[in-house]
């Protein structure tokens, strides 16, 4: 909440987090609704993007190293208007050890990029979320 709290007022919640896969869950209400009585695309984002952070954060906890994250870029789809609880999941923390494995190694920066998609209750892809996220051995 303290770290995130757009995320958390807007009703993003974590709800599962392994060396794999991060699920997070966000139900479509006002205060995160968009004019066209849809998801906001931003609170998908938040909640993406949130999956694919929370790997690479828990990640970078266990190397036990000094290791800078940042978003450098990212690109989203939207396929279906997001109603009810949408449930994104990253599912790529493999890809995240390869990186940070490669950072420490080499002493260069890394990039990975990483998908989270969105699915409503229905099991129906709402939206799909890159990020390419950066990874640098502090000094």
């Amino acid at each position: 909440m303290f770290k995130l709290p757009a995320a958390y007022f807007t009703g993003v919640r974590t709800k599962s987090l392994n060396d794999t896969t991060c699920i997070v869950t966000v139900k479509h209400r006002w205060a995160n609704q968009n004019p066209f009585n849809s998801m906001f695309w931003a609170v998908q984002g938040m909640a993406a993007e949130l999956t694919t952070g929370a790997l690479v954060m828990k990640k970078i906890r266990e190397s036990g190293k000094k290791v800078s994250m940042l978003v450098a870029s990212n690109n989203a789809s939207f396929t279906k208007k997001a109603t009810g609880r949408i449930t994104f999941t990253c599912n790529e923390g493999n890809k995240i050890d390869e990186a940070i494995t490669n950072a420490i190694e080499t002493g260069e920066g890394q990039t990975v990029w990483l998908n989270s998609k969105g699915v409503n209750a229905d099991g129906v892809e709402v939206s799909a979320f890159n990020f390419e996220w950066t990874l640098k051995m502090k000094s």
